[in-house]
């Protein structure tokens, strides 16, 4: 959890058996705030956004273990849900109120948050970077050992896609916040995202980390 007077606060708690970060987003100066990827435990949601006017949920992409109380939060909150209208995989289809694509803004108060529509992992993945601000939520786009679980060959080689011309666009300073485990510094990655992506993969897809195929 972070706290400054001109940034946004970044509340964050990993729940359900995986388990997967949940996170929210506070406007400081107008309490208003966002729900991510609302995985499970809607009690521990629901304390996450205690002192907040929820205006919206986020979801970085549909999973099970990132949708898990998406109905339970929507019942109760009443605010739209905010998604990228790519295909589900999967077998899940949450109804957007709002469809992003990249490039869109989500206004959050006085603060807002740009989207980025990263696929490879899903079709549906989206980052969130925070206005003015470092930090990044980037869901399962990749993670501080390697890049998000594909299932085809397709999917791999638009995980690599994304990692060369989005995340390596980013500059060093970037703080990522990924879905499952701790936040890192983009920079201190850096050297091993670019090397992975040059390396020949061949037909690989799966679980893979930075340092595979050296």
């Amino acid at each position: 959890m972070t706290h400054n007077p001109e940034r946004m606060e970044l509340r964050t708690q990993a729940v359900g058996p995986w388990p997967m970060n949940t996170y929210v987003l506070v406007c400081p100066q107008t309490r208003q705030s966002v729900l991510i990827d609302p995985g499970a435990e809607p009690d521990t949601l629901h304390a996450l956004l205690v002192d907040t006017t929820p205006i919206a949920m986020l979801l970085t992409h549909s999973h099970a273990d990132h949708v898990g109380a998406l109905d339970a939060m929507r019942d109760a909150l009443q605010v739209p849900l905010l998604a990228h209208p790519a295909p589900r995989s999967r077998g899940i289809m949450p109804t957007a109120d709002r469809w992003l694509n990249d490039g869109d803004v989500v206004q959050v108060g006085t603060h807002s948050l740009l989207v980025y529509h990263t696929p490879g992992h899903s079709e549906d993945m989206l980052c969130f970077a925070l206005s003015n601000d470092q930090r990044i939520i980037v869901g399962d786009t990749l993670f501080d050992g390697g890049p998000g679980k594909t299932w085809t060959v397709e999917g791999f080689r638009t995980t690599l896609h994304t990692l060369q011309t989005i995340i390596l666009t980013w500059p060093d300073d970037t703080i990522c916040y990924p879905g499952h485990g701790p936040y890192f510094r983009l920079g201190d990655r850096r050297a091993a995202i670019t090397a992975f992506v040059q390396r020949d993969h061949g037909a690989f897809y799966g679980d893979a980390t930075w340092d595979m195929g050296r």
